[in-house]
């Protein structure tokens, strides 16, 4: 193979590290690029882009690289980044996935390297471009579409390009300005505000002034009039005229073609994965995507014949600017590659290369969890071993509740059988727990045995719902199958031990029904309990066949034998095990003399017990969970169930609106938003039942993982781990709009901003532009124009707790009038009593303002309820203001 150096020079050293690493075409030849400009990106270059991900000393790195190219870059530059993506592919061995990035068109992959957003400029190398910060101020309007990531679009400085679909960002010198279309998505929205804030960071020192104009919602003073007179002055807008870069290809069945001589041949019909041979390459035609596999032992010239023969098959068949262009090698397909497939059966033995990504997986994990503060112990530095993660467990000395299925009914667990679990049985298990000082915290599951029957399991099911809608959807709910038990479920249990057999009606029927003989454990026959785990998070003893053979050298085990009881320790059993044995042992068969065995020197009588002696095993059990966090967004499209991945995910990609899917390998948890439908909100296991149903047959995922739904706000600790989280969003209502517009610019603007709806704000608005608006004799006298609507359906409330009923508004003023100062104090010259405005009052004042009960209570008595003066609480935040006033009653 050639060297590095002989391939390029400028790839010397390269995916030595996590991150991103960016090359721009000069001359024909990759330069590295400076990391202060990393983001910005000029239409006439091509740029090659690296993204490591992994971690040192943890395996084998993954690669993704990205050739991205300008709208105004040359035909042989493209070329060049193509060819070079090939080439730095064979220095990293061959095993990177390939992405062709057209400008415009980026994969939400490449723009998750960049978040918020990638800044497109004009210009490129050749011209002698001038930096940014070298040029005057120019005033640029951009489109931004994406709720996941933002495309960022420069378009032209004009009133006609404005539309009522989407969501644009003025930028001008001293002020940023985001208009949002009417018709413009709500959580686009949300994402365009952080593109304001990076601008503002970025070209303006952090200090110019944010404006947000709602379309439809026209105001003479102010930011809304402002906007309209830097174009000249409001006209009505038009309606969205699409161009090229506005068709976005649907995605359509995956169609297989083989690649032969450069060319794209025949289609393949009946396919699925033994269809592929490794010395060959492949096209599949997903119409949004086209992907080219190519085979492991395929030579770097086939591989870039079979990308060049992609770029012809799209420009002979008409495709659209936005088809997106995968390659893949064999062994490291993505998942919207698989997804074409029933199913993607695993390799019986995993490659070194496999093996490798599973290392560097665990090790990502660890490094992610030692950020959170939850590190290993008792390892060296030094090391050179796959550290052990501790994963984050629930806070101790909760109050711990279980009940075992029996029938139609579940039956209290007594407090001194609590941990003991049979496999023949299910239970519902109710932790409840303080964590940070927060209100108190709820982990509900129901735990499933290996032979319950289906009616029990049911049942546990949906005695578990009925208790998690008790307790208003508070609690984390989760399914736990026996054998899989999560972290977090084992630790609240100090012993947890699985026995043989059960103890229920419908266990006894069942064996009964079927002639098989009762396993269950009790506490005068023969049993061998094995001691595996003694960390708190999985020290969980299983009982096994009594029989010999089910010893094991590495472990410790407790065994009953007529009227002995018996720890025997195997030769490279630990100090740990023994410990933990006798408490088991007590914990099975409280105070009752305990005798030890040392492996090699056990007495006849203990062999006797076991039915005679025999080899005892000597295999390690690896207690090891790989994790590998995944977030995922899903549709149901015609019945089918489909995920779309949220690359580099964070907490902002949690939008209130929706249910998305997070799949660590060791579980699988279904977030809820706050704003989710209610009958969407009841499905979400369904959801996550399906989403393991489909990572089961594509990424050979166990089918017993553990099932969690958690919602927005109540997330627990092994689920914010996989996240920088910052506990005080969650607590701001609101929808994604509102919440951003809280986050990055305070309460009073958002306040602020959302009171100026409804028709009468609309009517006294269009009243008052004279003086700033052209038209305005036309504007005030006519009705505005058909294709313009009044009000966007999303148009933003009042943030307000989702769980209170709001008072549906009119275009009347209340009643009793409010008046407000120039510091935002509210007072009205109509004052009442604390009870007759409060919620709950039995005698509420007609005509009030019911947003707004705390305006009419004098000043002593709003000091003396509220326990602080009317300046200090309406300086506070909005959402602040409303969580203070409901704690009294006022809200």
């Amino acid at each position: 193979m050639a060297t590095a150096k002989a391939l390029e020079p400028a790839f010397q050293g390269v995916g030595s590290k996590p991150g991103v690493e960016i090359w721009r075409i000069e001359n024909f030849k990759p330069v590295p690029l400076p990391k202060a400009d990393y983001g910005k990106f000029y239409s006439g270059d091509s740029y090659v882009v690296l993204q490591t991900s992994g971690r040192a000393g943890a395996g084998a790195y993954t690669y993704d690289i990205h050739f991205w190219l300008g709208k105004d870059t040359s035909q042989d530059e493209a070329g060049v980044a193509a060819i070079k993506t090939v080439e730095l592919d064979a220095i990293l061995g061959g095993r990177a996935v390939q992405h062709r990035e057209l400008q415009n068109h980026e994969s939400d992959k490449f723009i998750s390297y960049f978040k918020p957003c990638i800044i497109p400029l004009e210009g490129g190398v050749a011209s002698g471009f001038k930096k940014p910060e070298e040029e005057e101020f120019v005033t640029r309007l951009y489109t931004c579409k994406g709720k996941r990531v933002v495309h960022l679009k420069q378009v032209p400085f004009s009133r006609s390009v404005l539309n009522h679909d989407d969501v644009f960002i003025l930028d001008t010198k001293d002020k940023i300005f985001q208009f949002n279309g009417a018709n413009s998505n709500i959580q686009e929205r949300a994402k365009a505000l952080e593109v304001v804030q990076f601008l503002k960071d970025t070209y303006h020192e952090g200090t110019c002034n944010v404006a947000i104009v709602d379309d439809g919602k026209l105001q003479a003073e102010g930011d809304s009039g402002e906007f309209w007179v830097i174009f000249g002055g409001f006209a009505p807008i038009g309606k969205k005229v699409l161009s090229d870069d506005d068709v976005v290809p649907d995605k359509t069945p995956g169609k297989l073609y083989s690649i032969a001589g450069g060319q794209v041949a025949d289609q393949i019909e009946e396919y699925s994965k033994s269809t592929f041979e490794n010395d060959k390459c492949y096209l599949m035609d997903c119409g949004d995507e086209v992907f080219v596999w190519v085979g492991r032992s395929t030579q770097v010239d086939d591989r870039k014949a079979a990308m060049k023969a992609a770029e012809e098959f799209l420009t002979s068949n008409n495709r659209p600017k936005a088809t997106l262009v995968t390659r893949l090698i064999q062994g490291y397909e993505t998942h919207s590659f698989k997804s074409n497939f029933d199913s993607w059966p695993s390799s019986t033995a995993p490659s070194a290369e496999n093996r490798g990504k599973v290392a560097e997986n665990r090790g990502k994990v660890s490094a992610l969890l030692k950020q959170q503060g939850v590190g290993p112990k008792g390892k060296e530095k030094n090391a050179p071993v796959v550290e052990e993660v501790v994963p984050p467990l629930l806070e101790a000395n909760g109050k711990l509740e279980v009940w075992s299925i029996d029938g139609d009914a579940k039956t209290p667990v007594a407090s001194e059988d609590i941990g003991k679990f049979y496999s023949g049985d299910c239970y519902i298990v109710l932790y409840s727990y303080h964590s940070r000082e927060k209100k108190e915290d709820f982990y509900l599951c129901y735990w499933i045995g290996k032979d319950s029957t289906e009616e029990d399991q049911n049942t546990a099911a949906k005695l578990t719902a009925s208790m998690f809608n008790s307790l208003k959807g508070r609690p984390v709910q989760g399914r736990i199958y026996q054998e899989k038990e999560p972290p977090q479920f084992i630790a609240i249990f100090q012993p947890m031990v699985v026995f043989k057999g059960g103890l229920s009606s419908g266990y006894k029927s069942h064996i009964a029904e079927k002639g098989l003989d009762d396993e269950t454990y009790k506490p005068d026959s023969a049993s061998v309990i094995q001691i595996l785990g003694t960390a708190v998070h999985n020290n969980k003893a299983t009982q096994l066949d009594p029989v010999a053979s089910s010893l094991n050298s590495h472990e410790c085990f407790v065994i009953q034998s007529g009227s002995h009881l018996y720890i025997w320790q195997g030769t490279q059993s630990t100090y740990e095990q023994h410990a933990w044995a006798a408490k088991i042992a007590e914990f099975v068969k409280p105070g009752v003399h305990v005798k030890y065995q040392k492996e090699g020197s056990e007495s006849a009588s203990f062999w006797l017990g076991l039915g005679g002696k025999d080899t005892c095993g000597s295999n390690k059990v690896s207690l090891d969970t790989n994790r590998d966090p995944h977030l995922f967004a899903f549709s149901l499209s015609k019945g089918k169930f489909e995920i779309e991945e949220v690359y580099n995910f964070d907490q902002d990609d949690l939008l209130p609106e929706d249910i998305l899917i997070l799949d660590t390998r060791a579980e699988v948890i279904v977030w809820i938003g706050q704003a989710v439908d209610q009958k969407e909100k009841k499905n979400a296991l369904e959801y996550g039942q399906k989403y393991i149903e489909l990572a089961e047959s594509l990424d050979g995922l166990s089918p017993h993982v553990p099932l969690y739904k958690v919602t927005e706000g109540n997330e627990p600790c092994f689920f914010t781990v996989y996240f920088s989280w910052e506990a005080s969003k969650t607590s701001i209502p609101g929808n994604s709009f509102q919440k951003k517009v809280t986050i990055l610019f305070g309460a009073g603007h958002s306040a602020g901003h959302a009171n100026k709806g409804g028709g009468s704000q609309r009517r006294a608005a269009v009243a008052a532009l004279s003086g700033v608006l052209t038209n305005e004799k036309t504007i005030a006298d006519e009705p505005p124009p058909a294709d313009e609507p009044e009000q966007s359906e999303e148009a933003p409330e009042e943030p307000v707790e989702p769980s209170e009923p709001i008072p549906e508004d009119d275009d009347s003023e209340p009643k009793v009038a409010i008046e407000e100062d120039e510091n935002g104090i509210l007072s009205s010259q109509s004052t009442f009593t604390y009870e007759q405005v409060r919620v709950k009052s039995e005698d509420t004042v007609p005509g009030i303002d019911l947003k707004r009960r705390e305006a009419y209570l004098s000043v002593e008595e709003f000091e003396s309820v509220l326990g602080m003066t009317k300046e200090e609480f309406y300086k506070l935040p909005k959402w602040k203001q409303d969580l203070t006033k409901k704690k009294v009653d006022l809200f």
